[in-house]
C-alpha cells in the first residue's frame, strides 16, 4: 500500500537513508493513513543516533534527547524524530526511566501500546507491521502488543487510550487486553490530574461517548470518576424519565454537539441528584434542586482534574441554569439571557435540548413544542436589541454619578434595579426615563 506523506516527511526520510540510515514514519500517523484519516502528526522513527540527527540537519530542537528524540524544523513545522530504542523499566507507571538504543525496528515497535500503533512505513518498503496492526484494524479491534498486562503496567495511562481510541475509531477491545484494563484499572490513581483530562475529554468529544458504560463496567470510572458510578445505580422512577440517571447521561452525550464544555456539562448536570434523591409513597423519585448541587459536584470534579477556570466556569453556569422553569413568554426568556450571558444562552439550549431528548417520550412530547418557542422568543430579542446587561442600559454609573449619587455599592444596586425594570420592559430602556425612575426612587427614600 502507498501512502500519501508530507513533503517535508518524504524530505527528512530521504535526508536519512541517504546517509546510510534506515528512517520511517511510525505510530498513529500510519495507522490513520491506512485507515483514510488525515494524520494529525506525522513522526519518524530511525536507526540514526540523536547526534547524527542533529549533524544531518540545520535546524533541530532537542526536546526529549535522553530518550532518543530530536525535533527537525521545516519551516515553523517540527517532526519529531526518535532513534530505535529499547525502554527500561517504568518506575512511575508513565515514563521509561532509562532507554536503550538498538538497531532493530521491530524492537523499537515493540515498545509501543497497540498494534496499530505498532507500523512504520516507508515509501520504498511500504508499511512494516509485525504485529499484526493492519489485521486488527481491519476487525476493528484494539490490542495491546504482546502482553497487555506488561503494557498496562508500564503505563498505566495506555487503559485510557484504549477506551479513548474505541470510542474514537468505533472499535472495540480485544478480550485480553479487556480483562488486563479490568484487572489493572486501579493504577490510573498513579497518572496526573491532567493527562486524565486530556484522555477523557478527547473520548467525551468522540463519536462514541457512551463507551463511558464501558469504562463503568470495567471499574476505571470507579478509580478517576467515582460520581458517575453513582449516577448509573441512581434509578428514575417518574413519567419524566425512562432510564437511570447514568443512562440518561449517556444518551444526552450523544444528544449534544461535540464541544468540549458542552459534553462535560451533559457529563456532570445530573451528578447531583444521588445526593437529593427523595421518592414518595407512591414510589416516584423526585430530585428537587438538584441542578445547584450538581453544578457544586462539578465544580468539585473539573477542579480535581485541573481544568482551566474558563471551561470550569461556564459548564457549571450551563449545569446550574439547565433546570430553569421557563415561562412561554418574552420576559422570563430575557431573565434567564442576562442571567446566563447572551453568549452562554445557546450553549444553554443545547444542553437544554440534549437533556430533553434523554428523557421519557412522554417529556418529549410535552418539553420539546416549548424549547423551540423559547428558542424563536431569543432570536427576537436578539433582533431587537433588547438589553440584556448593564452595558446595554441606556444610563451608566458615570450618569447616576453625574446627577449626584455617590460611587460605590449603592451605585451598583441602582443599575441592577434599572436592568430588571428593562428586563421586564424593553420600551423602559431609555435615558430620560431612567434617571427620573432614579430620582424619585431617592425622593422615596427621603420621604421614610
Amino acid at each position: 500500500m502507498k501512502i500519501d506523506i508530507p513533503q517535508d516527511v518524504s524530505f527528512i526520510l530521504d535526508e536519512l537513508t541517504r546517509r546510510g540510515f534506515e528512517a520511517y514514519a511510525v505510530g498513529g500517523c500510519v495507522r490513520d493513513a491506512y485507515m483514510g484519516r488525515e494524520p494529525q502528526d506525522w513522526d519518524i522513527t530511525t536507526s540514526a543516533l540523536p547526534e547524527e540527527v542533529k549533524g544531518i540537519f540545520r535546524r533541530t530542537v532537542d526536546t526529549g534527547i535522553a530518550h532518543g528524540t530530536v525535533m527537525v524544523m521545516r519551516g515553523n513545522t517540527g517532526y519529531e524524530v526518535t532513534t530505535y530504542r529499547v525502554d527500561g523499566a517504568y518506575g512511575d507507571s508513565r515514563h521509561p526511566d532509562s532507554v536503550t538504543f538498538t538497531s532493530s525496528l521491530t524492537e523499537d515497535l515493540r515498545r509501543r501500546d497497540f498494534t496499530m500503533n505498532a507500523m512504520a512505513y516507508h515509501p520504498q518498503q511500504g508499511i512494516v507491521d509485525p504485529f499484526g496492526g493492519i489485521a486488527d484494524i481491519d476487525r476493528g479491534i484494539i490490542r495491546c502488543v504482546d502482553d497487555p498486562l506488561a503494557r498496562f503496567t508500564e503505563d498505566a495511562l495506555r487503559i485510557l487510550r484504549a477506551l479513548r481510541f474505541a470510542a474514537q475509531l468505533s472499535f472495540t477491545l480485544e478480550p485480553a487486553t479487556e480483562d488486563a484494563v479490568r484487572q489493572l484499572a486501579g493504577r490510573l490513581t498513579l497518572i496526573s490530574a491532567e493527562r486524565i483530562n486530556a484522555e477523557l475529554t478527547k473520548l467525551l468529544v468522540s463519536p462514541h461517548p457512551e463507551v463511558f458504560r464501558m469504562m463503568w463496567s470495567l471499574g476505571v470510572t470507579r478509580v478517576i470518576l467515582p460520581e458517575f458510578d453513582q449516577m448509573m445505580e441512581m434509578p428514575q422512577e417518574n413519567p419524566f424519565h425512562h432510564l437511570s440517571v447514568g443512562e440518561h447521561t449517556l444518551v444526552c452525550l450523544q444528544n449534544v454537539p461535540a464541544d468540549p464544555v458542552l459534553r462535560w456539562s451533559a457529563l456532570l448536570h445530573d451528578a447531583g441528584k444521588v445526593r437529593i434523591h427523595t421518592r414518595d409513597e407512591e414510589g416516584l423519585d423526585h430530585f428537587k434542586g438538584h441542578a445547584a448541587v450538581s453544578a457544586e459536584m462539578a465544580e468539585d470534579v473539573m477542579r480535581r482534574l485541573r481544568f482551566d477556570n474558563d471551561s470550569r466556569e461556564r459548564a457549571c453556569l450551563l449545569i446550574r441554569w439547565h433546570d430553569y422553569a421557563f415561562q412561554m413568554n418574552k420576559k422570563s426568556v430575557r431573565r434567564i439571557m442576562s442571567r446566563v450571558g447572551k453568549e452562554n444562552f445557546p450553549d444553554l439550549m443545547k444542553l437544554v435540548r440534549g437533556d430533553t431528548l434523554a428523557k421519557s417520550a412522554y417529556a418529549q412530547e410535552l418539553l420539546m413544542p416549548e424549547i423551540e418557542q423559547v428558542e424563536e422568543m431569543a432570536r427576537e430579542i436578539e433582533a431587537d436589541e433588547d438589553a440584556l446587561s448593564l452595558k446595554d442600559l441606556a444610563v451608566t454609573g458615570r450618569d447616576l454619578i453625574a446627577q449626584g449619587m455617590a460611587p460605590g455599592k449603592e451605585l451598583g444596586r441602582t443599575l441592577s434595579r434599572l436592568l430588571e425594570l428593562v428586563l421586564e420592559d424593553p420600551s423602559l430602556n431609555r435615558k430620560e426615563y431612567l434617571l427620573a425612575q432614579v430620582r424619585e426612587w431617592a425622593a422615596q427614600e427621603e420621604a421614610k
